[in-house]
């Protein structure tokens, strides 16, 4: 086994295609163009806000939308929410006109993010005149939690967005608010518990605002941008292209269906960009079951995406390079447990050259190998530290070098949580188990119940 081209190629095969990856999205994050800014009178905006149960945050996230925005029309969709998130906003309804409630109820109601935004499509199109020029009405999607840069709108309008008529939709960067948070988790929960906590909330906004930045700018090179579900923003022109060719712009039942969205507006010609010098920011999840549970849906999704790779291969609208950067996209949690099987089997095998040779044989023989785990663990864990300069640099200056690098170092152990999220993910796709409810927010007060239900 240890012997066959496989098992020897694939560990170097995935490291390269790694390194090729960041070298790229590393270049480039730091060799970007400014963003110009352009002329936000020019488009008709309307904000999508999906809630269910977000009685915590929905208050200020539209009021804080209506102030920063105030032409911009804001569209709460409420899920059948068992709070009062509804009459939270019908009560701002009634005194502003900008401000609409598309209240949704069981049993079409709780059928997934894609659907309840699908829903506020429908209630827009009864709202707009039929003379309306569909191609400068803009949609963006904002998490019910989400702040928007106040310059958001100025920055999307420019010549990098939709000042180019080919551009269909724009995606911005994603930032943690809590980052700088010393106790997420509260003064009741200890220092250990909230260090770990500072911690993880941090490596979330290091891979957002950097890491993903970096890869999201590459895409734009490769063409084939991926779309978020927090400041997406998307010609409602293009959204009509899907819904004409789709019958619904976001899929029902995905559970990317904000990158699905993005598949399907590259592959009716539309043209995608991201935007590194606006951002959306949301509260980064302090708890590592909750986080899991997040990260777990987004593998499951990215594998439910592999469907789409025949369609993408054969499309005039994707190139080699975006082909390729697609299809790596898609296959992460596949190559993940790839690896944790080799890992299994490589385990299972030097156990049985132990019993067999005796354990010094089989570790002598592992010790030989020192120089090449070493140089693997090198170029394994350099591209991570990297990032760690780069996010001290835009986004948190007030610290030391030396904190950026181990952050850097934490970044690479952090990524670990692609091994066991992409297991889970297969396992429940496997089981038929597709269903999930938003993740809960750090502002509700539950003393007991699922961090997120699944179904």
């Amino acid at each position: 086994m240890f012997s066959s081209p496989f098992f020897l190629a694939f560990p170097f095969f995935l490291l390269a295609c790694f390194l090729l990856y960041w070298a790229g999205a590393r270049h480039a994050y730091l060799r970007r163009p400014e963003a110009e800014n352009g002329d936000a009178t020019a488009f008709d905006w309307h904000f999508f806000v999906p809630c269910r149960d977000e009685e915590a945050v929905v208050g200020t996230t539209v009021e804080r939308l209506r102030a920063d925005h105030p032409r911009a029309h804001v569209w709460v969709i409420d899920d059948d929410s068992d709070d009062r998130t509804g009459a939270i906003v019908a009560e701002r309804a009634e005194t502003d006109r900008r401000v609409h409630l598309v209240s949704r109820v069981r049993p079409d109601a709780r059928q997934g993010k894609g659907a309840a935004l699908n829903a506020a499509y429908d209630e827009l199109n009864q709202f707009l005149s039929k003379d309306a020029d569909r191609e400068r009405v803009v949609v963006c999607v904002i998490d019910a939690d989400g702040q928007l840069d106040p310059r958001a709108l100025e920055r999307v309008s420019g010549p990098a967005g939709f000042g180019d008529p080919e551009t269909g939709g724009v995606q911005v960067s994603v930032h943690m608010r809590n980052a700088g948070d010393p106790r997420p988790l509260g003064e009741d929960r200890g220092r250990v518990r909230n260090a770990f906590a500072r911690l993880l909330v941090r490596m979330q906004d290091m891979e957002f605002s950097v890491s993903n930045a970096g890869m999201q700018l590459l895409r734009g090179r490769t063409g084939s941008v991926g779309l978020g579900g927090n400041g997406q923003f998307t010609r409602l022109a293009a959204l009509d292209r899907i819904a004409a060719a789709e019958r619904r712009p976001w899929q029902r039942g995905a559970l990317l269906e904000d990158y699905e969205l993005g598949l399907h507006m590259i592959l009716n010609g539309d043209r995608i960009s991201h935007i590194a010098d606006t951002w959306v920011s949301q509260e980064g999840l302090p708890h590592a079951r909750r986080f899991l549970t997040q990260r777990t849906r987004w593998a499951q999704g990215n594998l439910q995406c592999v469907r789409y790779a025949p369609r993408i291969v054969s499309s005039r609208h994707y190139g080699g390079k975006g082909v390729l950067e697609t299809l790596y996209t898609f296959l992460q949690p596949v190559a993940h447990l790839v690896t944790l099987a080799l890992c299994a089997v490589m385990f299972v095998l030097l156990g049985l050259t132990a019993a067999e040779d005796g354990f010094g044989a089989a570790f002598g023989g592992m010790l030989a190998l020192w120089p090449l785990v070493l140089g693997l663990a090198v170029v394994s864990v350099l591209p991570f530290v990297l990032w760690g300069p780069v996010y001290r640099r835009d986004r948190a200056s007030d610290h030391s070098l030396l904190s950026a690098l181990l952050w850097g170092l934490a970044l690479w152990l952090y990524a670990y949580h692609l091994f066991p999220a992409s297991a889970r993910g297969f396992v429940r796709m496997l089981r038929g188990r597709n269903g999930w409810a938003k993740t809960r927010r750090n502002a509700e007060v539950v003393t007991s119940g699922p961090v997120a239900i699944e179904s």
